[in-house]
């Protein structure tokens, strides 16, 4: 399962990305926004776009931890 390791819209609204701004200048969706707050999916463009804003790789935003179910299927 894919899992945050931060709080995106926290480090976003650290260097300027407010939640209003993002809806304002159009940079992210509410439901992506939505997404972010309740830990759910995003997709590569999403991603993408996160990585250039916070001068990251995706491995500084998610990770990978499979869960119990994941492990017997696929180990």
């Amino acid at each position: 399962m894919l899992t945050y390791k931060i709080d995106v819209l926290k480090e976003l609204a650290q260097r300027g990305y407010t939640a209003n701004r993002m809806r304002k200048e159009k940079i992210l969706s509410e439901s992506t926004m939505q997404n972010l707050r309740n830990r759910g999916d995003i997709n590569t463009k999403t991603l993408n776009t996160l990585c250039i804003i916070l001068r990251c790789q995706p491995s500084d935003i998610i990770e990978v931890i499979p869960t119990d179910d994941e492990k017997i299927k696929y180990f």
